[in-house]
Parts: structure tokens; sequence; C-alpha cells
């Protein structure tokens, strides 16, 4: 959209004046920049451990040095050296307290210091699921964005300011976080680009008799039994003796020798290819795949007829006073179901007020268990939220008064605003943010009926990824800070509109801030809009007594 040139001509006709527990580490950038603070610490205390032993050393040295001239002197001639009394009563004073004092000195621990700030520290380190956390996350960066091990390992992706590779020891690492998740799929991935690494002459403690050993099981996994011998003969020739490496090609050659006999006919051969290579290319659901499309800016292009019904404009939030001299900017992003964007709608300090207010609480972000109606983290949604409510600050009361300005709905029902932050693969995938008909008490415990719509805020840029986006419709809407999107999750009847249907896309490469506000039914029984009337905001109709008027 020519957005700038229509503001412009706008604005000359209007004249008009713009107005901690540890958790989760690698799910929140918030968090994860702690991390950063305290390795930078333990930097700290490192060195100074290093420059006192360096400076232990350094005394030690001196008195070696010293001694070293002293006895040489005294070993040429020691009845002479010893005839000078002052030479005897040094000896004596030396093997007496100088020696002993020297022991103490080589017996000194110069570690404590940093032990000590270890221990400290320790408690904040994440674990073992953080870091299993994080491996899966580049694992389904990877998918999502059709990213192959080697411009993953080298670090060559889309707008990165600090650049960083792996080496093959990490993606040896991430090939066994896979294994042990039975992720045969890309335990082959990882595996084979550490062994790449490997081959190419990069210096590792990783070996390569074990990356074979992960590699070979892992295509035998997946049904290519050709290259899985193929590997544990390469495997043998590094480590003939391996015990396992000899069983597993005894067991190949068997299971060979048997489907030879069995004499397959071409098509059972073709039908076999054609099951390894499904295996090998992870069965997604189309919905699936549609998301993973939509993330990478392979979306549905609307037709230019639907196009031109997409406008940007000033908005006034229906004459409210508060708009009428100083509207907002406001443009279409989708026709169905109609999805519209705020532009330059909170500004940078509200942002930074909301982002301090929420850091302290941030934790794993939940959701509903249809089965269950409790809260629940799912393996779906990966991001950090936290919950603020009006009355603890002017900024989330003013920032819930523009909100209901603007959408003509009453926020005295809404649910508080929540924050989240997204950090390495963060996402929530495909979800309806309103109850379907299976899920009937899912707000039950709210009392204000079920979510009728939905306002976003984007709180920051994002360098690559992290859309929302619409996978039954192919609608893709970007991270732009200080912007704001909203629309309805119900229609007026009160169903659900599954078109609806969205999903958070990975982050790929920056930091993704967002806070939401979910408006519920009760209070805008004279507030919701008809499809009678133009804007997002109409009211209702209770009861016709004359004809109504055609669909739009």
């Amino acid at each position: 959209m020519a957005f700038n040139k229509i503001w412009y001509t706008v604005a000359l006709g209007l004249l008009l004046p713009f107005s901690y527990a540890h958790t989760d580490f690698f799910t929140s950038i918030g968090h994860m920049t702690d991390l950063i603070n305290t390795e930078k610490d333990l930097v700290v205390s490192l060195k100074d451990y290093i420059k006192a032993e360096e400076s232990k050393l350094e005394q030690i040295k001196k008195w070696a040095e010293k001694l070293d001239q002293l006895t040489d002197t005294a070993t040429k001639d020691p009845e002479g050296f010893l005839g000078h009394p002052v030479n005897a009563f040094k000896l004596m004073k030396r093997l007496n307290t100088e020696w002993g004092e020297l022991e103490s000195l080589v017996l000194k621990d110069m570690s404590d210091g940093f032990i000590s700030n270890m221990t400290i520290q320790r408690q904040f380190f994440p674990n073992d699921e953080d870091q299993t956390g994080a491996a899966k996350a580049l694992l389904r960066l990877q998918d999502t964005y059709n990213l192959d091990t080697d411009t993953l390992s080298r670090g060559n992706l889309p707008g990165v300011k600090h650049k960083s590779f792996l080496t093959a020891e990490d993606c040896f690492e991430l090939g066994k976080i896979a294994y042990t998740e039975a992720d045969y799929y890309h335990t082959e991935l990882w595996m084979e680009q550490a062994l790449k690494q490997l081959d190419e002459g990069e210096v590792s403690s990783a070996d390569k008799v074990y990356i074979l050993d992960y590699l070979s099981y892992a295509v035998y996994q997946q049904g290519d039994l050709g290259k899985a011998m193929m590997l544990t003969k390469r495997l043998l020739e590094l480590d003939p003796e391996h015990q396992r490496a000899n069983g597993n090609m005894k067991y190949f050659e068997y299971i060979m020798a048997k489907e030879k006999e069995a004499n397959k006919s071409s098509t059972d051969s073709e039908d076999q290819m054609e099951k390894e290579t499904e295996v090998k290319k992870k069965d997604y659901l189309p919905e699936r795949r549609k998301y993973e499309m939509l993330c990478r800016g392979e979306g549905l292009k609307m037709t230019p007829r639907r196009q031109k019904r997409l406008f940007c404009r000033y908005y006034d939030g229906n004459r409210n006073p508060r708009y009428i001299l100083g509207p907002v900017k406001q443009e279409d992003e989708w026709d169905k179901p109609r999805i519209v964007r705020f532009l330059d709608i909170i500004s940078d300090e509200e942002i930074e007020t909301v982002k301090e207010l929420a850091k302290p609480r941030l934790s794993r972000a939940t959701v509903h268990d249809p089965e269950t109606g409790k809260l629940t983290t799912a393996h779906y949604r990966v991001s950090k939220s936290a919950w603020l409510s009006g009355y603890e600050s002017p900024v989330v009361s003013r920032i819930n008064t523009r909100i209901q300005d603007l959408t003509g709905l009453d926020v005295s029902t809404a649910e508080e605003l929540q924050v989240a932050n997204y950090g390495v693969g963060g996402q929530y995938e495909p979800h309806f943010d309103f109850a379907r008909k299976d899920e009937p008490d899912a707000f039950k415990e709210l009392g204000t009926g079920n979510r009728i719509a939905t306002w976003l805020f984007y709180m920051s840029d994002v360098s690559a990824g992290g859309a929302t986006v619409f996978p039954e419709v192919g609608a893709s809407v970007w991270p732009k800070k200080g912007t704001a999107v909203f629309w309805y999750n119900l229609f007026p009847s009160g169903e659900g509109d599954y078109s609806t249907r969205h999903a958070a896309c990975p982050v790929l490469v920056g930091n993704k801030w967002v806070s939401n506000k979910w408006l519920h039914e009760r209070g805008q029984e004279f507030r919701r809009p008809t499809k009678y009337r133009s804007g997002p905001q109409l009211t209702v109709v209770l009861c016709v007594v004359f004809p109504s008027p055609s669909p739009l």
C-alpha cells in the first residue's frame, strides 16, 4: 500500500495534528539476557583467579631463580661458603622458615573466590531440560524455514548482527539430543554435518567412531539398509574391534540376504522407496505445511479485486471524543476475516514500561487443556508470559482505555493484558483464541462468556521470522514495533469464526515482544457490530421489526 502518499494527502486535506526461580530459560530472550550477565560475572571471577594464580607462580618463580643462583655458588665450594657466618645463619633460616612459607604458598588454593562465586551462580544455570529445549528450538527453526544443516551450522541466517557457527561437537550434540527423542530424521542430518566438518579438517574432540555409530543406526531406523551398511563398514575401518558395529554388520548382512531371497517385485520396491522418502520428509499434516509456508512468506496472494477492498485511513473510533481531532492511522491487513492494523498506537516509552513490569513475572506460557479445563504448558506453545492489571500502572490503564476507545468494546470484562516474550525458536502453533463447542467450560471460571475479539500489540521488530499467520485463509501479518492488529473471533451470532485460526511463527533471528488483550462477550450486547454497518464497531440487532437490508 502506498501509505505515505495517502497519509500526506489526507493530512493536507484535514490539516489536523497527530496526536526468578529457574524454569525454561530458552523460551524467553528476556531471561536469557540474565544468563549473559551471569556468564560475564563468571568470566570476571575466572580472570581474577587467573591473576591470583599468575601472581602466586611469579612469586615461586622469583624464589626459585634466587635459590638456583645461590645454591649454584654454594655447591661449588660448600665449606668455603659456610665459612661465612652469615651464610650459615641464612641456610638455617631458609630451611627452617622460608621453605615452610614456600610450601604454604604452593599449597594455597587461589580458586576459593572463583569456586565460591560459581556455587552461588550455579543455582541460576540452565539444566539438561533447558539445553534439550534449545536444541529442539533449533530443529524447529530448521524445519519451519527450510534451512539445510550447513546453512544453520555456518550461521548464514538473514538479519543476524552477531554471526556464530556450530562446531562439529555442537552438531554431534544436536544429533544426540534428536536421537534421545527417537527423532532419527534430525539425528541423521546433524550427525552427517558433524562428520562433514571433521572430514573437511576441523579440529575437534568429537570422535568419528561415535558419530558413525549414531548415524548408521539412525539411517537403519529410517529404512535405508544399504546406507546403514556402508556407514558401518566405514566405522569398522576406523575401529575393527567395535563390538556393536560388528554385531550390526552381521545383522544387516542377514537382512540383506533375506531380502534378496524374497526376490521382491519392482512394484514393491518402488512402494518401499516412496515410503522411505515420506519418512525422511517427516509427514506433516496439510495444516502444518501451510503454516510453515506462511512463516516463510510463501502465503497466498490476494487477487487484484480483493486487494482493492483493502484501504488505509485515519480512524476516529466512531467519533470518539479522544480521537476526533487526532485520529489514528489504520490499515486493512486482510478482508475475510477482517484484520486491521493500527499504526503508531503504542509509544516506545509505554513499551519499555510494560516490559519492565512484565520481566520479573515472566513464566512459561500455558494453554487450556480441553480435557481437564486446567492450564498447562504445551510443546506447541513456547514462550514466556506475564499478566498486567490496569490498577497497578497508569500506563497499563491508559492502554486498556485506548483499546476500548478504538474497538468500541467494553474492556471491563476483558482478560488482563498478557505480555509475551518469544526466545530461541519461540512459537505458538495453530490455535483458536475462542472456545469451541466441545470446550463449553474453557472460560467458565471468568464468568464473562467467550473471547469475542483479540487485540495484539507488537512491541518489537523481529529480524527474521515471528509472523502471525492464519493458515485457513493464507494471511501473514508481520511484526512491526509500535503497531497493533485487531480481529473478531466470533460472528455477531456468537458462533466461532474458524477462519481466525492462527499461529505465532518461530522467531528465527531476533527478539519478539508482544502483548495482547482478549475481549469477552459480556458487556458487548449493545456494542458489537452487525454486518450492516461499516467500521470495526457496530451494534448488535436484538430484534427486527421491519425487513432488514440485503447483506453487503
